[in-house]
Protein backbone atom coordinates (compact mmCIF):
# COMPACT_ATOMS: atom_id res chain seq x y z
CA UNK A 1 0.00 0.00 0.00
CA UNK A 2 1.21 3.62 -1.10
CA UNK A 3 1.65 6.25 1.31
CA UNK A 4 1.94 9.64 0.15
CA UNK A 5 4.11 11.80 2.66
CA UNK A 6 1.03 13.85 3.73
CA UNK A 7 -2.00 12.38 2.73
CA UNK A 8 -5.67 13.55 3.57
CA UNK A 9 -7.51 10.63 4.95
CA UNK A 10 -11.21 9.90 4.36
CA UNK A 11 -12.51 7.55 6.81
CA UNK A 12 -16.44 7.84 7.01
CA UNK A 13 -16.99 4.21 7.29
CA UNK A 14 -19.90 1.52 8.32
CA UNK A 15 -18.27 0.72 12.05
CA UNK A 16 -21.31 0.06 14.49
CA UNK A 17 -19.41 -2.32 16.08
CA UNK A 18 -16.74 0.29 17.15
CA UNK A 19 -18.97 2.92 18.33
CA UNK A 20 -20.06 2.14 21.98
CA UNK A 21 -21.12 4.29 23.85
CA UNK A 22 -19.00 5.51 26.43
CA UNK A 23 -20.90 5.74 29.71
CA UNK A 24 -22.20 2.03 30.06
CA UNK A 25 -24.22 0.89 32.86
CA UNK A 26 -21.19 -0.96 35.77
CA UNK A 27 -21.34 -4.85 36.54
CA UNK A 28 -24.02 -5.39 38.63
CA UNK A 29 -23.25 -7.82 42.09
CA UNK A 30 -25.49 -10.91 42.55
CA UNK A 31 -27.89 -8.95 44.88
CA UNK A 32 -28.40 -5.67 42.82
CA UNK A 33 -28.98 -8.22 39.30
CA UNK A 34 -32.05 -9.77 41.19
CA UNK A 35 -32.77 -6.50 42.13
CA UNK A 36 -32.63 -4.87 38.42
CA UNK A 37 -34.58 -7.69 36.80
CA UNK A 38 -37.53 -7.09 39.30
CA UNK A 39 -37.17 -3.66 38.25
CA UNK A 40 -36.90 -4.47 34.47
CA UNK A 41 -40.04 -6.67 34.92
CA UNK A 42 -42.25 -4.08 36.22
CA UNK A 43 -41.26 -1.94 33.30
CA UNK A 44 -38.68 -0.12 34.29
CA UNK A 45 -36.75 1.16 31.11
CA UNK A 46 -33.49 1.64 33.07
CA UNK A 47 -33.60 -1.19 34.44
CA UNK A 48 -33.81 -2.93 31.34
CA UNK A 49 -31.44 -1.87 29.61
CA UNK A 50 -29.32 -2.68 32.60
CA UNK A 51 -30.36 -6.05 31.99
CA UNK A 52 -29.62 -6.32 28.50
CA UNK A 53 -26.28 -5.04 29.35
CA UNK A 54 -25.62 -7.95 32.36
CA UNK A 55 -26.69 -10.16 29.33
CA UNK A 56 -24.43 -8.62 26.40
CA UNK A 57 -21.37 -8.63 29.27
CA UNK A 58 -22.59 -12.31 30.41
CA UNK A 59 -22.30 -10.92 34.27
CA UNK A 60 -23.65 -13.30 36.76
CA UNK A 61 -25.98 -14.48 34.09
CA UNK A 62 -24.64 -16.53 30.55
CA UNK A 63 -24.61 -14.35 27.94
CA UNK A 64 -26.90 -14.28 25.79
CA UNK A 65 -27.44 -11.55 22.52
CA UNK A 66 -30.79 -12.67 22.09
CA UNK A 67 -31.95 -11.96 25.54
CA UNK A 68 -30.36 -8.60 25.32
CA UNK A 69 -31.57 -7.48 22.59
CA UNK A 70 -35.34 -8.56 23.41
CA UNK A 71 -34.51 -5.98 26.65
CA UNK A 72 -33.14 -3.38 24.76
CA UNK A 73 -36.21 -3.37 22.56
CA UNK A 74 -38.63 -3.33 25.82
CA UNK A 75 -36.37 -0.22 26.61
CA UNK A 76 -36.29 1.36 23.64
CA UNK A 77 -39.98 0.92 23.27
CA UNK A 78 -40.29 2.95 25.86
CA UNK A 79 -38.09 6.14 24.53
CA UNK A 80 -34.82 4.94 26.28
CA UNK A 81 -32.16 6.71 23.90
CA UNK A 82 -29.50 4.59 24.70
CA UNK A 83 -31.53 1.51 24.25
CA UNK A 84 -32.42 2.50 20.66
CA UNK A 85 -28.77 3.23 20.06
CA UNK A 86 -27.76 -0.34 21.44
CA UNK A 87 -31.03 -1.60 19.40
CA UNK A 88 -29.74 -0.08 16.23
CA UNK A 89 -26.38 -1.98 17.04
CA UNK A 90 -27.94 -5.17 17.27
CA UNK A 91 -29.63 -4.68 14.09
CA UNK A 92 -26.84 -3.35 11.94
CA UNK A 93 -24.34 -6.35 13.21
CA UNK A 94 -27.53 -9.23 13.59
CA UNK A 95 -26.73 -9.41 17.13
CA UNK A 96 -29.24 -11.26 18.73
CA UNK A 97 -31.55 -10.41 15.78
CA UNK A 98 -31.90 -10.85 11.99
CA UNK A 99 -29.30 -8.22 10.44
CA UNK A 100 -31.50 -5.49 9.23
CA UNK A 101 -30.06 -2.47 8.34
CA UNK A 102 -33.08 0.04 7.83
CA UNK A 103 -34.29 -1.24 11.59
CA UNK A 104 -31.14 -0.23 12.41
CA UNK A 105 -30.97 3.23 10.75
CA UNK A 106 -34.93 3.78 12.53
CA UNK A 107 -33.66 3.16 15.90
CA UNK A 108 -30.56 4.89 15.44
CA UNK A 109 -33.15 8.03 14.41
CA UNK A 110 -35.38 7.58 17.41
CA UNK A 111 -32.26 7.95 19.68
CA UNK A 112 -30.84 10.96 17.16
CA UNK A 113 -33.66 12.76 17.70
CA UNK A 114 -33.11 12.60 21.63
CA UNK A 115 -29.89 14.47 21.15
CA UNK A 116 -28.03 10.84 21.65
CA UNK A 117 -24.52 12.28 20.48
CA UNK A 118 -23.42 8.24 19.66
CA UNK A 119 -26.65 7.69 17.09
CA UNK A 120 -26.17 11.27 15.22
CA UNK A 121 -23.05 9.69 14.62
CA UNK A 122 -24.25 6.24 13.70
CA UNK A 123 -27.02 8.15 11.64
CA UNK A 124 -24.65 9.81 10.24
CA UNK A 125 -22.89 7.17 9.01
CA UNK A 126 -25.79 5.58 7.76
CA UNK A 127 -26.60 8.30 5.10
CA UNK A 128 -23.06 8.58 4.16
CA UNK A 129 -23.32 4.55 3.25
CA UNK A 130 -26.61 4.86 1.95
CA UNK A 131 -27.00 1.77 4.76
CA UNK A 132 -30.53 1.84 5.37
CA UNK A 133 -31.40 4.57 4.05
CA UNK A 134 -31.22 6.01 0.24
CA UNK A 135 -27.13 7.85 0.47
CA UNK A 136 -27.65 12.08 1.32
CA UNK A 137 -24.23 13.18 2.32
CA UNK A 138 -25.91 16.52 3.19
CA UNK A 139 -28.03 14.75 5.71
CA UNK A 140 -24.85 12.88 6.73
CA UNK A 141 -22.65 16.19 7.29
CA UNK A 142 -26.17 16.99 9.19
CA UNK A 143 -26.73 14.62 11.77
CA UNK A 144 -22.36 14.78 12.48
CA UNK A 145 -22.55 18.22 12.82
CA UNK A 146 -24.98 17.47 15.62
CA UNK A 147 -22.60 15.30 17.23
CA UNK A 148 -20.30 17.31 16.53
CA UNK A 149 -21.59 20.51 18.51
CA UNK A 150 -21.99 18.33 21.41
CA UNK A 151 -18.31 17.37 21.60
CA UNK A 152 -18.71 14.40 19.76
CA UNK A 153 -14.67 13.92 19.21
CA UNK A 154 -15.33 11.11 16.07
CA UNK A 155 -18.50 13.07 14.81
CA UNK A 156 -15.86 16.25 14.77
CA UNK A 157 -13.47 14.49 12.90
CA UNK A 158 -15.68 13.01 10.34
CA UNK A 159 -17.58 16.16 9.90
CA UNK A 160 -13.60 17.28 9.17
CA UNK A 161 -13.54 15.18 6.54
CA UNK A 162 -17.08 16.29 4.95
CA UNK A 163 -15.38 19.82 5.05
CA UNK A 164 -12.11 18.25 3.72
CA UNK A 165 -13.58 16.69 0.76
CA UNK A 166 -16.82 18.59 0.14
CA UNK A 167 -19.23 16.07 0.86
CA UNK A 168 -22.49 17.51 1.91
CA UNK A 169 -21.05 20.87 2.99
CA UNK A 170 -19.18 23.57 0.76
CA UNK A 171 -15.31 22.25 1.23
CA UNK A 172 -14.10 24.87 3.18
CA UNK A 173 -10.14 23.41 3.95
CA UNK A 174 -10.47 26.10 7.40
CA UNK A 175 -13.54 24.80 8.64
CA UNK A 176 -11.86 20.92 7.85
CA UNK A 177 -9.29 21.64 9.81
CA UNK A 178 -10.93 23.65 12.95
CA UNK A 179 -13.31 20.53 13.30
CA UNK A 180 -9.80 18.36 12.93
CA UNK A 181 -8.09 20.03 15.63
CA UNK A 182 -11.24 19.52 18.29
CA UNK A 183 -11.30 16.09 17.92
CA UNK A 184 -7.23 15.54 17.94
CA UNK A 185 -7.65 17.55 21.13
CA UNK A 186 -9.32 14.76 21.92
CA UNK A 187 -6.76 12.01 21.19
CA UNK A 188 -8.92 10.84 17.77
CA UNK A 189 -5.62 9.43 15.87
CA UNK A 190 -6.83 10.05 12.12
CA UNK A 191 -7.90 13.44 13.35
CA UNK A 192 -4.36 14.01 14.66
CA UNK A 193 -2.98 13.26 11.08
CA UNK A 194 -4.96 14.93 9.07
CA UNK A 195 -4.47 18.15 11.03
CA UNK A 196 -1.19 17.56 10.75
CA UNK A 197 -1.52 17.10 6.88
CA UNK A 198 -3.01 20.80 6.85
CA UNK A 199 -0.12 22.11 8.71
CA UNK A 200 1.84 20.45 6.19
CA UNK A 201 0.20 21.41 3.05
CA UNK A 202 -1.02 24.86 4.10
CA UNK A 203 -4.52 24.02 4.42
CA UNK A 204 -6.90 25.74 6.22
CA UNK A 205 -3.70 27.33 8.43
CA UNK A 206 -0.66 28.85 7.72
CA UNK A 207 1.97 25.89 6.69
CA UNK A 208 3.96 25.15 9.19
CA UNK A 209 6.22 21.90 9.13
CA UNK A 210 6.90 21.72 12.98
CA UNK A 211 3.58 21.82 13.68
CA UNK A 212 2.46 19.40 11.17
CA UNK A 213 5.48 16.77 12.77
CA UNK A 214 3.95 17.52 16.14
CA UNK A 215 0.38 16.15 15.07
CA UNK A 216 1.42 13.29 12.80
CA UNK A 217 4.03 12.21 15.70
CA UNK A 218 0.82 12.10 18.41
CA UNK A 219 -0.94 9.87 16.29
CA UNK A 220 2.08 7.98 15.22
CA UNK A 221 2.30 7.52 19.62
CA UNK A 222 -1.09 6.01 19.19
CA UNK A 223 0.61 3.37 17.14
CA UNK A 224 -0.97 4.46 14.10
CA UNK A 225 0.60 2.85 11.13
CA UNK A 226 0.69 5.79 8.37
CA UNK A 227 1.74 8.13 10.78
CA UNK A 228 4.36 6.23 11.87
CA UNK A 229 5.54 6.00 8.01
CA UNK A 230 4.99 9.62 7.93
CA UNK A 231 7.08 10.37 11.30
CA UNK A 232 9.80 8.40 9.74
CA UNK A 233 9.87 10.79 6.77
CA UNK A 234 10.07 13.88 9.02
CA UNK A 235 12.60 12.53 11.38
CA UNK A 236 14.85 11.60 7.94
CA UNK A 237 14.25 14.82 6.31
CA UNK A 238 14.44 17.09 9.50
CA UNK A 239 11.48 18.37 8.55
CA UNK A 240 9.95 20.32 11.44
CA UNK A 241 12.20 18.55 13.31
CA UNK A 242 15.77 17.96 13.83
CA UNK A 243 17.28 14.76 11.51
CA UNK A 244 17.51 12.26 13.56
CA UNK A 245 18.50 8.51 11.63
CA UNK A 246 17.62 6.17 14.88
CA UNK A 247 14.42 8.18 15.31
CA UNK A 248 13.03 7.67 11.69
CA UNK A 249 15.09 3.94 12.02
CA UNK A 250 12.14 3.38 14.63
CA UNK A 251 9.37 4.80 13.11
CA UNK A 252 9.72 2.78 9.86
CA UNK A 253 10.31 -0.23 11.91
CA UNK A 254 7.24 -0.14 13.91
CA UNK A 255 5.28 0.55 10.54
CA UNK A 256 6.83 -1.95 8.46
CA UNK A 257 6.18 -4.48 11.35
CA UNK A 258 2.34 -3.61 10.17
CA UNK A 259 2.95 -4.33 6.93
CA UNK A 260 3.74 -0.88 5.46
CA UNK A 261 5.53 -1.36 2.02
CA UNK A 262 6.67 1.89 1.66
CA UNK A 263 8.29 1.93 5.84
CA UNK A 264 10.33 -1.15 5.13
CA UNK A 265 11.67 0.18 1.97
CA UNK A 266 12.73 3.51 3.78
CA UNK A 267 14.02 1.76 6.43
CA UNK A 268 16.47 -0.27 4.36
CA UNK A 269 17.49 3.41 2.45
CA UNK A 270 17.94 5.38 5.64
CA UNK A 271 20.41 2.08 6.81
CA UNK A 272 22.61 3.04 4.55
CA UNK A 273 23.77 6.40 5.92
CA UNK A 274 23.36 5.17 9.71
CA UNK A 275 26.41 3.20 12.20
CA UNK A 276 25.39 -0.50 13.33
CA UNK A 277 25.44 1.87 16.72
CA UNK A 278 22.67 4.09 15.41
CA UNK A 279 21.06 1.25 13.32
CA UNK A 280 20.86 -0.84 17.65
CA UNK A 281 19.54 2.69 18.87
CA UNK A 282 16.44 3.34 16.84
CA UNK A 283 15.99 -1.24 16.99
CA UNK A 284 16.38 -0.11 21.16
CA UNK A 285 13.79 2.85 20.71
CA UNK A 286 11.38 0.48 18.48
CA UNK A 287 11.66 -2.45 21.31
CA UNK A 288 10.70 0.63 24.39
CA UNK A 289 7.38 1.86 22.31
CA UNK A 290 5.98 -1.99 21.49
CA UNK A 291 5.86 -2.32 25.94
CA UNK A 292 3.86 0.39 26.04
CA UNK A 293 0.32 -0.70 26.12
CA UNK A 294 -2.46 0.63 23.75
CA UNK A 295 -6.58 1.13 24.35
CA UNK A 296 -8.18 -0.66 21.74
CA UNK A 297 -9.42 1.76 19.04
CA UNK A 298 -13.34 2.80 19.83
Amino acid sequence: MKHPELMVVLLIVLAFSCLLNSAEPTAASAPQLAEIRAKAEKGDAQAQYELAQEYTNGNHVKADVGKAAQWLRKAAEQNHAAAQRKLGLCYANGRGVVKNQTEAAKWFRKAAEQDHASAQLNLGFCYANGSGVVKDEAEAAKWFRKAADQNHAKAQYNLGVCYANGRGVVKDQAEAAKWYRKAAEQNVADAQYNLGVCYGRGLGVGKDEAEATQWIRKAAEQNDRGAQYATGVHYTKGRGVVKDYPEAYKWFLLAGEKRDEDAKKAMVDVERSMTREQIAEGQKRAREFKKRKFEKPE
